[in-house]
C-alpha cells in the first residue's frame, strides 16, 4: 500500500488541500493520503502571530478529512520534539510503523525550496517523492531523481495566506472553505484582527 504524507501548516485547510488528496488516489498514484498537520514549519520561523493553535488546526482537518474517501490526518508530528523537519518526521514515522514505506507529498513550489530542508540528500536517497504542480510555478524535472515522481493533477489557485486575509476582510470564502470550517472559524473567531 502507498501512503502519500503530506505535511503543511493547514493554516486553515481549504479545498485545495482535500482536492489534490483525493486526486492523487483518484489517479492510483497513491492509496492513501495522511496530512500531516504541522506544528510549526521550520522555514516559517517568525510567523507564529499568523498561525492558528494547532489543537484547532488539528480538529479543522480532521473535520475536513471525514468527508473524504482514505484521507485522514495525523498529529503524530506533535509528539515530536522540536525542531519540526521532514527528514526527523519520516525517520520517526518508519520506527513507529516499520512496513510503512512512505510518499513524501510535496508541492512544485517546495520542490524549488527542497535543496534548503534539512537533510534534504537524506530524504532523495531513503523517501519517494510525489511532486504535483503549482499555479505559476515552473520546475527543471530534468536531472532529477528517479525517485522523485511528477504528477499532473488539478492546479488550485489558492493559498491559506490568502484566505486568511480574505476572512479578516470579511469576505466570501465559500468557494474554497467548506461551510463546517468556516463555521468552525468563526466560531473560535480565528484569523481575525487583534482589535476584534
Amino acid at each position: 500500500m502507498s501512503i502519500g504524507i503530506l505535511g503543511g501548516s493547514f493554516n486553515p485547510i481549504h479545498r485545495g488541500h482535500l482536492s489534490l488528496a483525493q486526486n492523487l488516489i483518484d489517479q492510483q498514484i497513491l492509496d492513501e493520503v495522511w496530512l500531516m498537520v504541522a506544528p510549526l514549519n521550520p522555514l516559517k520561523r517568525g510567523q507564529e502571530e499568523n498561525i492558528a493553535p494547532f489543537r484547532h488546526r488539528f480538529e479543522m482537518a480532521q473535520l475536513a478529512a471525514s468527508h473524504y474517501r482514505n484521507v485522514w490526518v495525523e498529529d503524530f508530528e506533535s509528539l515530536l520534539l522540536p525542531p519540526y523537519y521532514t527528514y526527523n518526521t519520516l525517520t520517526a514515522l518508519t520506527k513507529r510503523f516499520p512496513f510503512l514505506h512512505p510518499h513524501l507529498v510535496m508541492g512544485a513550489d517546495n520542490w524549488k525550496l527542497f535543496p534548503q530542508w534539512y537533510k534534504h540528500e537524506e530524504i532523495l536517497k531513503e523517501y519517494p517523492i510525489v511532486v504535483y504542480a503549482r499555479p505559476g510555478v515552473d520546475i527543471d524535472k530534468q536531472g532529477a531523481p528517479s525517485t522523485v515522481r511528477f504528477v499532473e493533477t488539478e492546479l488550485y489557485d489558492i493559498s491559506s495566506t490568502r484566505l486568511r486575509d480574505m476572512i479578516r476582510r470579511g469576505e466570501d470564502t465559500s468557494e474554497w472553505l467548506p461551510d463546517y470550517i468556516r463555521n468552525y472559524i468563526d466560531s473560535w473567531g480565528l484569523y481575525r484582527p487583534k482589535s476584534e
